[in-house]
C-alpha cells in the first residue's frame, strides 16, 4: 500500500468514526425537549470529516476496495448530520430528525467490510470492554470462517418478511451458540436494526438475527402473519448453524417490543426468553396469555423514565402484571433514556440470557 494512501487514511479514519460515535450518542439520547442540548454535546465531528474527505478522491483505482467503504460510509455520516444540522436550525421536525438518522446503518454496513483489514475499524464494531481482549482480537485476526459474517435473505431495503443475519466470523460448529433475534420499531426494517446488536454479538459471541416484519409493522392487531414467518426464519438459521435451544432470545424496541408480548407469550413460542425495550403492554395481554408458557419465563423489560410514547408507568404495571402471572421479571428503569435504544444494555441482556444472573 502507498504511503499516500496510508496517511489518507490516518486522516479520513477518526473523524469517520468520531461521526458515527457522535450520531449514536445523538440516536441513543434523542429526546425532543433536550434534542438542542444533545447537539451540543454531540459537538462537530463531521466538520473535521468533511474537510479531509477530498484526500480520498485522488487514489489509484487499484485501492478502490478501501476507497469506496470509506467514501460511502463518510457520505451517510455527513447526511445524518446534515440532517440533524437543518432541524437545530430550526428547518424541520422530530420527523426530520429519525430520517437524518436512518443514514447512520448506511453508514455502518458500508463500513463493515473494512474490519477485516483495518484494526481502528473492527475496534469500532466491538464492545469497548473487549477492545483490549487478546483471545478475542486474535479470533477476529483469523480468516473469517465458512458462512460467518452478515448475510442478508429478501431483506433489501423497502421489501418486507426477510431478514438480515450476523454469524460471528470466528463461529465454529463444535459448541451451540446463543441466538438474538431483534425486532425493529415501527417505522424501521431488519437490515436496520441489526446494527444496534452488532458490535454486542461479535464481541460475546451470538448469532444474531434481524428481520423485517410482514407488513408496514408488527402484527399487532389483526391477523398475525409475523409470528409464523419469524418460526420460519429461526428454523431455517438452526439448520445451517449450531444454535442453543436453551437461548433463543426475542427482543425489540418499541413496536418489536410489544411484538415480542404478542408472539412471545403464546404456548407456540420457540423462544425461550423475551427482552422487549421500550415497549408498550395491554393488560389483557397477561390474561390471554398461556399460562403455562408464562410460569417461570425469563422476562427482561427495559424502559426509559422519559420514554415520551409509552410512558413508564405502562412498564412498571406490565412488570407487576407478568410477575404476578408468574413470569422471572427483570425490570431496567433508565433514568435517562427516552423513547430510544439503549444499546449499552445489549451486553447486560446477553449476560442474563446465559443466566449469570
Amino acid at each position: 500500500m502507498s504511503e499516500t494512501v496510508v496517511d489518507d487514511i490516518v486522516a479520513v479514519l477518526p473523524p469517520l468514526l468520531q461521526s458515527l460515535e457522535a450520531l449514536s450518542f445523538i440516536a441513543r439520547h434523542l429526546n425532543p425537549p433536550d434534542f438542542g442540548r444533545v447537539m451540543e454535546a454531540a459537538d462537530t465531528p463531521d466538520q473535521a470529516l468533511q474537510a479531509v474527505l477530498a484526500r480520498l478522491a485522488e487514489w489509484p483505482e487499484q485501492f478502490a476496495h478501501l476507497r469506496v467503504p470509506l467514501e460511502t460510509a463518510s457520505a451517510a455520516a455527513l447526511a445524518a448530520f446534515g440532517g440533524l444540522r437543518a432541524v437545530q436550525q430550526g428547518n424541520g421536525d422530530l420527523i426530520a430528525v429519525f430520517r437524518a438518522l436512518r443514514h447512520v446503518p448506511r453508514a455502518q454496513e458500508a463500513l463493515y467490510p473494512l474490519a477485516a483489514k483495518l484494526p481502528p475499524v473492527s475496534g469500532f464494531f466491538l464492545d469497548p470492554a473487549f477492545r483490549e481482549d487478546a483471545g478475542l482480537l486474535a479470533r477476529l485476526a483469523q480468516p473469517a470462517n465458512d458462512n460467518t459474517g452478515i448475510l442478508h435473505d429478501h431483506n433489501e431495503p423497502g421489501s418486507r418478511g426477510g431478514y438480515s443475519l450476523y454469524v460471528p466470523e470466528y463461529y465454529t460448529p463444535e459448541r451451540a451458540w446463543p441466538l438474538v433475534m431483534a425486532l425493529h420499531g415501527g417505522s424501521g426494517n431488519g437490515r436496520g436494526f441489526l446494527w444496534s446488536w452488532l458490535r454486542d454479538a461479535r464481541s460475546h459471541g451470538a448469532i444474531l438475527v434481524a428481520p423485517t416484519a410482514t407488513g408496514t409493522t408488527w402484527a399487532l392487531m389483526g391477523e398475525d402473519t409475523d409470528s409464523p414467518n419469524l418460526a420460519h426464519i429461526l428454523t431455517s438459521v438452526q439448520a445451517r448453524w449450531n444454535v442453543d435451544p436453551a437461548r433463543l432470545l426475542l427482543t425489540g424496541m418499541s413496536d418489536g417490543g410489544t411484538f415480542c408480548y404478542v408472539s412471545g407469550l403464546e404456548s407456540a413460542s420457540p423462544f425461550t426468553h423475551l427482552a422487549p425495550v421500550s415497549a408498550t403492554f395491554h393488560p389483557l395481554m397477561a390474561e390471554m396469555a398461556d399460562a403455562d408458557r408464562l410460569r417461570g419465563l425469563p422476562v427482561h423489560l427495559v424502559h426509559g423514565r422519559l420514554d415520551w410514547m409509552f410512558p413508564v408507568q405502562v412498564a412498571r404495571q406490565t412488570r407487576d402484571l407478568l410477575s404476578v402471572a408468574g413470569a422471572d421479571v427483570t425490570y431496567r428503569e433508565l433514568d435517562d433514556l427516552s423513547h430510544t435504544y439503549p444499546r449499552e444494555i445489549n451486553a447486560e441482556i446477553l449476560k442474563w440470557l446465559g443466566g449469570e444472573f
